[in-house]
Formats: C-alpha cells, structure tokens, sequence
C-alpha cells in the first residue's frame, strides 16, 4: 500500500474511532453514532444498522437514515422514505419527508425485492446499478446551474439539475458473498409522480416544461446508448417546484436496431406499436410513450387502455388509423397477415381526439394557440411508423417546446457508454449475484474508501 505521508495519516485518523461490541472490536467512522449489534454469523457482525418491518418486508438500515416511512412497492422493490422536521417546519411537502443526518438532505431507500429469486431479477438488479452510476456522473446528476426565469414564467429563480434521478448512495447490510442477499439504493426524494400530476389542472407553462424536462433526460440516456423501455407516469417523478427526473432503469437496454429485442418491456398502455407488433425498435421507441403520456396529462386518463397486446394494436388504429402498406411490409409474415384481416379504420383527426375543451379554460389568443401547437407535437409523437416518428432532437425544437431550450440542458456532458458485454451474456443466479455483489462493495470504495480499508482490516484480522 502506498505510505500516504504523515498529515493524510493525521487526518484519517481524526475521522475514525474505536469501540467494542462483545468480543469483537470496531474502528469506524466519525459520522456514524450509537452503534449496536444486529445480527452475528459466520463473517462476523453487523453494527450501525436498524431493522424495520413493513408488513412482510424487512429493511436494514445504516443508522444515519432516520424516522422510516415505508413510501410504496412496485415490480422492483419497496420504496422508503425518512422524516425530519427542523423548527416545526417539514422539509416535504407530500407526505413524510425524507431525511439523511449525514448529509442533511431528503431521500427515498429503495430495497431491490428479491433480486436473487432468479436470472431475470438478477440480470434486472445488475442493469439497474449499473445504469443509475452511470447516469450519477459528476457532469451528470451533480450538475447545478442558477438560470433566471423571465418573470412572466411561473419560476422566477431556481436550481436547475439534469433530468435523471440521481444516485445518492448504495449499500448492503452483509459483508460477505455468501450473506450477501440485499441491494439498497439511496435516491433523491420527490414530491409525487407523474400519475398524481396528471389529475391536476396544467396550463401550457407547466405542461411543456415538464415535457422539455422529460426529453432532456431521455436525449441524455440516448447520448450513452441507453433506451429507457418502461417510461410512463409512475416512473416520472417531480417536485412542487416542476422539477422533473426519471428513474427506474430495471428495463433499460443499450440501443440496437440490428437484431430483435422482446416486446414484453413496457408498462402496456405505453408501448409502441413496434414493440407490440414485435419488431425491432431504436430510440424512438421513448418517444411514443411521452407521446402517450402527454396526451394523459390533457384527456386526464390512458389513451389506449389495452387488456392484452392484441387489444393494444386495436385502441391504436380505432384512434389513429390503420398505417399505410410501407409500414405493414417491415412485419414478420405471420403479423402481416393478422394485421392485414383486421377491419380498416380512417382515424380520427387530433383535434378531435384533443379538442380545446381540454386544455386550459383561458379562450384567449395564446392558449388556442398553444392548443393547436400541443396537437401538432403529440401527431408528430403519436405516429404508428417509427420512421415517421419525431425523434428526441425534433421534439426539443418544437414550438411548443423550445421556449425553454438551454444548450447547456439539451447538451449536457453525454455519460460514459454503457458497457453492455457483461449483462448480454449469459450467466447463473450465482454469477449474476456475485457480479452484483462486486459493483456494490466497488461504490463503497469509491464513496466511502477509508472505512471500505477499515473493514477489509478487519475481515483480515480474523
């Protein structure tokens, strides 16, 4: 180990401190207090953490996480938040806030629920990690930048951070690869997700913001090669400020046009014809499901509530229309066929589908007029072919977008390109599991490097 002179030394060491539990002595870190046993075996103890029981979901937790609140479940795990109240003032303004003593900020756990259960958990776990680093960049997600708003805006002054929900922190409660069966990551805290947004009363202010916002952070996982696949309201969240990010990566995939990639992917309200008919699909396949999830913020409900993927393709066409023949040529013949037999439907024209009575009451000049703009967007993203279909890029120029057009926003520094050889491979439970135990003991290097140091002392020493 290279010597790190004597003032690093001095200062490592006024960061830890030393403190028994039984027969087994800790040296640890400054920030975490008030240590305690929670459970032995055959590598040793674990201290600093607590356990909490939500109905039949256990977490454990470091101590630094305070007041937990369970916040949901979805496919991938239990979402946690953390309370705190400073001077009687709640720092959330939703339902509790969420709170880290460390570093003084809301935050949400997110337990992955039972990421070893089989190869496909597995897999989803692995892809999950390694995307949310990826898109954690210090160019990325910790990018601040001031930008003053014109004061006819509904924001005068504000914090403007790229799109992704940001990587805060990741661990586990085990310290071997045999223990090893948990994944905790640590997120930034929203308000509330999109589905609560859309029954809300938008003007075109606030809805093209959080569209401009949406396509930001899509364009910059397009920049790294990553397709999103599983983009709809509950995966968008945003803050009482309009602040918008999106998460959830377990579906996302690097980018290919070449081979065929499944078409179970997407939340099925959301998916793109391509997807459902099973072609293959590029990175506009994202675009149609903002363009599903634009068109839920005006109607204020699904657009193509499908029961299966058949009544999918059928909600599709009764409201768009039958495609031309030049997209049915690109189908496998078996899909032809049955697309083909089924009735023809002319369509119907937006602005019946979307007529003004939905948008803002306000009959003046300006809104018809971003009426007619909000149209023409959602018949450039609602388009079955998906070589007709507006991309990223056109979507950020239009009019009723580019209002809020920051090249610094737009063209944020691209992440590293997502390495994909690994998770294109096959591999058992296992492997995945020990794959995944190795990205997570690495971020506790990087983050957090003394005290990875500290314990490899210790695993060492016994």
């Amino acid at each position: 180990m290279p010597y790190l002179g004597p003032d690093m030394t001095t200062r490592l060491s006024a960061m830890f401190y030393t403190v028994e539990v039984g027969d087994t002595k800790f040296t640890i870190l400054k920030r975490y207090q008030n240590l305690k046993p929670i459970g032995s075996g055959a590598q040793g103890i674990v201290c600093g953490y607590r356990r909490h029981i939500f109905g039949d979901t256990e977490l454990c937790i470091p101590e630094r996480y305070v007041d937990v609140v369970p916040r949901g479940v979805g496919a991938q795990g239990i979402v946690c938040v953390f309370d705190r109240t400073i001077l009687n003032v709640s720092l959330h303004l939703c339902c509790s806030a969420a709170y880290d003593t460390v570093t003084a900020q809301n935050v949400a756990i997110k337990k992955l629920s039972r990421p070893f259960q089989n190869v496909t958990h597995a897999k989803r776990a692995y892809r999950e990690f390694k995307l949310m680093k990826l898109v954690n960049h210090k160019n990325v997600s910790s990018l601040i930048l001031f930008r003053f708003r014109k004061q006819n805006r509904f924001v005068d002054l504000r914090f403007v951070v790229l799109q992704i929900i940001g990587l805060l922190n990741a661990f586990t409660p085990q310290r071997s690869l045999d223990e090893f069966q948990d994944v905790y990551l640590v997120m930034e805290l929203m308000d509330a997700n999109l589905c609560q947004v859309i029954q809300m009363d938008l003007d075109h202010e606030r809805m093209s913001y959080l569209l401009y916002q949406m396509l930001c952070g899509i364009k910059h996982l397009h920049s790294a090669g990553i397709i999103h696949r599983d983009l709809k309201p509950s995966n968008i969240v945003v803050k009482s400020d309009c602040t918008l990010k999106i998460l959830d990566f377990g579906l996302a995939r690097t980018a290919g046009t070449t081979f065929m990639m499944t078409p179970y992917v997407v939340t099925r309200y959301y998916r793109a014809p391509e997807v459902i008919l099973g072609m293959g699909y590029k990175e506009n396949v994202d675009i149609w499901s903002v363009g599903c999830i634009m068109g839920e913020m005006i109607r204020g409900g699904v657009l193509f509530p499908g029961t299966d993927h058949i009544d999918q393709w059928n909600k599709i066409i009764e409201q768009l229309g039958t495609p031309a023949q030049e997209f049915m040529q690109r189908l496998q013949p078996t899909v032809r066929n049955y697309v083909e037999n089924r009735p023809r439907y002319p369509g119907y024209p937006f602005e019946r589908l979307f007529p003004d009575v939905l948008f803002p009451s306000d009959s003046s000049e300006h809104n018809r007029l971003k009426a007619s703009q909000a149209r023409d967007l959602l018949s450039r993203m609602l388009v079955i072919d998906p070589e007709r279909r507006i991309s990223v890029d056109e979507a950020l120029l239009h009019n009723y977008i580019n209002v809020w057009y920051d090249e610094g926003e737009v063209n944020a520094p691209a992440p590293g390109p997502y390495d994909h050889s690994v998770d294109e491979r096959e591999h058992t439970v296992d492997q995945w599991k020990e794959l995944i135990y190795q990205e997570v003991m690495e971020y506790e290097t990087s983050h957090n490097p003394a005290a990875v140091a500290q314990s490899s002392e210790s695993a060492g020493s016994r």
